[in-house]
């Protein structure tokens, strides 16, 4: 594997802080361009996306999550959906939909750009989907918070690789 690719995923961090900067649309559609590229069963590829930067929407969003605060400092969500209408295996549908968010995750950080996938807003994912007007077929995966870094030292640390492997055989 390339070393850049294995550097992305080792250093990529959850950002939760960010600048007022805007995102570029054009950033934005590479994150999503990212994202569609993950696998799918069948190729289905069944991801919707809502990009959401206006002001007001995000406050409500805010309200539907304990981690409004991040929704509100972050100046572009991307709500990554399935569309029901699309799948044909829950369990492997909802795999791809998390192989696409890890796409946009590591996009954009090789766009310099920070992002946090927000997960605990699911619980309230039909008042997000009244919240965007949309339709009861497509389904919640997450909601990406995503701007410019307002800071870059952010830790992490894994366990060793050998807590993980369970056999070789």
């Amino acid at each position: 594997m390339p070393t850049d690719m294995l550097d992305a995923i080792i250093n990529r961090r959850s950002i939760r802080n960010y600048t007022e900067q805007e995102v570029a649309d054009d950033l934005v559609r590479e994150i999503i361009t990212a994202g569609i590229w993950a696998p799918s069963g069948l190729n289905n590829q069944p991801w919707r996306f809502v990009i959401i930067k206006d002001r007001d929407i995000r406050a409500q969003l805010a309200e539907q999550t304990h981690y409004g605060h991040i929704v509100l400092a972050a100046p572009c969500l991307i709500a990554v959906y399935l569309d029901r209408n699309l799948i044909y295996d829950d369990i492997k549908d909802t795999q791809s939909a998390g192989a696409c968010i890890q796409n946009m995750l590591l996009a954009t950080e090789a766009l310099g750009l920070g992002a946090v996938w927000l997960g605990q807003i699911l619980k309230n994912k039909d008042a997000v989907r009244k919240i965007l007007a949309l339709d009861e077929s497509l389904d919640l995966m997450a909601l990406i918070a995503i701007g410019h870094p307002s800071r870059r030292d952010q830790q992490s640390q894994r366990k060793p690789l050998t807590d993980f492997i369970i056999k070789q055989v």
